[in-house]
This record gives structure tokens, C-alpha cells and sequence, in this order.
């Protein structure tokens, strides 16, 4: 059985972080592990606060786990501290883990942000060049490319930006951008992922692309493929989401 770590926040409402990406793993057959990097108070409505663990108990998680089983891919989420991202780092690097998939959370839908100020710079310096693929939204593909996306041709432009950081290759998911839901990949050349778009908000939709793509990797697939059956996983999870809460709804895997 193939296996999938998930290196990640703690969401108590279970929508995102790592519960959800075990979720995912399991949806696909795959092995999930994880490692927290950070806790959160949050529910169906947002995120109230985050605590990051300390980057040395963190990289005790890490070590521990590896000598005793190396995972098939790795999906890296909300690490929140600059400690964090340095464990992180070193742990990739030196473990030379393949398949690494990055959802580089920066802020919450309400626009809270979820890391230090120091974080983004050192996301792009430290883990962007270890990456099989980094999936941001266009709100973290703004912030971390520098460029104002309000459309296509600026999706394109912060891609080649955001490629040019070393990842192998970028996927930015547009859903928060009006009209049809298109994701860009980008890996020296342009292509798209259409889908309908979903009414209504949604909790931990990163979380759930960005940890298909992790599993699909680990059994095997590429990325091209990965993106599209990931795609077409992520319409299947909106239509079966439910509301238990008085805010966004949830995916029910």
C-alpha cells in the first residue's frame, strides 16, 4: 500500500488541515501519516486563532516517523512560524523525499493571516526549489508572486514568476476568481483545468486538492494526470458536501 504524509495545521472542525488530508488519502487507497506544525481554534465560520508547534517537537515528529517508514509523497499545508518552514526544509532536503506538494497557506478566506510576516519570503527561498508542485489560490499566488491576479493573463504572468522560485512545476486554482473555475498549471508551458463552478463557500478546498494530487503522486501517477483526476475528484466533493455548521459547507469524502 502506498503512503502519504501530511505535514499541516490542526482543524477542529475536521474541514481542513490535516484531518482533511487524511480524509483524501484514504478516498484514494493511499496510506495516510501526519505531523502537525500548527493548532487552531476554528469552525465552519473561520479561523478565531493559531498556535504554531514548537519547530523542535516538529522536527521530533518528522524524524521519528521517517526511521521507521518513508512516505511515497508528502503534501506540505499551513506550517505558520519561520521555525516551521526551516524544519521543513531541512527535513525535505535531507530525507530527499519525492513527491512533495506544496499548498502554501497564507491567510484565511475571512483574510486572516495564518502565518508570520517573515514566512512567505522564506517559503519561496526554502521550499519552493524541493517542490514536485506548489498549488496556491490566487489570493496566496498574489502574495507570494508579487503580482495583483484579477484574471487569466495575470494568473499566467505569477505562475512564470512563482516557477522561477524552483518548483518543478505550479498549479493556481481560480476559484476565487469570477466566472468558470479554471485552474493554470504551469511547467515551462501553459494548460488549463475547467471546471462548473460550485454556489455557495467552501471549507478546505485547497486541503483536498492539494492532498489528491499528493496521493495520486504516490500511486504513481504524474502531474499532468494527478491535476486532472484531481480536478474532477474536487467536482465529485462539492456536489457531496454537507452544512453541520452555521458557516461554509464541508466535504463529506
Amino acid at each position: 500500500m502506498k503512503t502519504a504524509l501530511t505535514i499541516a495545521g490542526f482543524d477542529p472542525s475536521g474541514g481542513a488541515g490535516l484531518q482533511q488530508d487524511l480524509k483524501v488519502f484514504n478516498a484514494f487507497g493511499v496510506y495516510g501519516m501526519s505531523a502537525v506544525a500548527a493548532l487552531t481554534a476554528q469552525n465552519s465560520s473561520g479561523v478565531a486563532s493559531v498556535e504554531a508547534v514548537d519547530s523542535k517537537f516538529l522536527k521530533k515528529q518528522l524524524e521519528v516517523l521517517i526511521s521507521d517508514i518513508v512516505p511515497d509523497a508528502t503534501k506540505v499545508g499551513m506550517l505558520f512560524s519561520a521555525g516551521n518552514v526551516s524544519a521543513v526544509a531541512s527535513f525535505l532536503k535531507k530525507y530527499r523525499l519525492k513527491n512533495i506538494v506544496l499548498d502554501p497557506v497564507i491567510m484565511s478566506s475571512s483574510g486572516m493571516m495564518l502565518v508570520e510576516e517573515s514566512v512567505p519570503e522564506l517559503i519561496r527561498k526554502k521550499i519552493f526549489p524541493l517542490c514536485t508542485v506548489i498549488t496556491p489560490n490566487i489570493r496566496e499566488a498574489s502574495v507570494l508572486s508579487g503580482i495583483e491576479i484579477t484574471g487569466i493573463r495575470d494568473m499566467a504572468k505569477a505562475a512564470v514568476v512563482l516557477k522561477g522560485f524552483g518548483p518543478e512545476q505550479v498549479i493556481i486554482t481560480g476559484g476565487h476568481l469570477t466566472g468558470s473555475a479554471v485552474d493554470m498549471r504551469y511547467d515551462g508551458t501553459f494548460s488549463y483545468l475547467k471546471g462548473r463552478r460550485a454556489p455557495g463557500t467552501y471549507h478546505g478546498t485547497g486541503c483536498a486538492f492539494s492532498s489528491a494530487l499528493a496521493a495520486l503522486l504516490a500511486a504513481g501517477n504524474d502531474v499532468p494526470e494527478a491535476a486532472h483526476i484531481a480536478k474532477r475528484f474536487m467536482g465529485r466533493s462539492f456536489r457531496k458536501s454537507v452544512s453541520p455548521g452555521k458557516g461554509m459547507r464541508l466535504f463529506s469524502l
